[in-house]
């Protein structure tokens, strides 16, 4: 089974469903949950051995592309590719990495919206928070002069920074400063 609420299944969890489908049924799927033109299809259906996975992209981006719209389906594909093909990111979203000293003693919620690329500036991090547009660990955040620490990590060390529905980044404590490594 699988969900269509975006609620119940995230977007790219439902891209993921359709870019696991065996090999064998590949063909017979593009046919029934897509709107190719069936000269692609019978192209996607020719592939073998590892050129298969390029129609099971195609078939998971189209099935996603009907359900939750084009940007959304690109972006989950686009996820898929750097986690990957590029190792960027294990658990599919970006991150940040902070000394841990830094997040020991807290760090200014503003500056670390501008580090983790959430903002181009403390003025515009500002506005996202007084808007109501920033989350930590999925609760809003409406004090522009919150501290971030620690005390905000999971059990894995991890605290999720969101800016609106679609924006997160996932900050670790670490060595040193810059992206996070799966």
């Amino acid at each position: 089974a699988i969900w269509l609420s975006n609620e119940m299944l995230p977007a790219y969890d439902f891209w993921q469903y359709w870019r696991n489908t065996e090999d064998a049924d590949v063909g017979r799927f593009l046919k029934l949950y897509t709107t190719l033109a069936m000269d692609e299809i019978a192209r996607l259906e020719a592939l073998g051995g590892a050129e298969i996975n390029e129609a099971k992209k195609i078939l998971a981006t189209e099935v996603t592309a009907l359900l939750h719209g084009r940007a959304i389906a690109e972006e989950a594909a686009e996820t898929a590719r750097k986690t990957f093909e590029e190792g960027i990111a294990a658990d599919t979203l970006p991150s940040l990495t902070v000394p841990v000293a830094e997040l020991e003693a807290g760090t200014g919620l503003l500056g670390l919206m501008v580090k983790a690329g959430l903002a181009a500036s403390n003025g515009e991090a500002r506005r996202h928070v007084q808007g109501g547009a920033v989350r930590i660990n999925d609760v809003a955040i409406n004090d522009e002069r919150a501290s971030i620490s620690t005390a905000s990590a999971d059990a894995d060390g991890v605290i999720k920074l969101s800016l609106g529905k679609k924006k997160h980044i996932l900050v670790k404590a670490g060595q040193g400063e810059g992206p996070g490594t799966p």
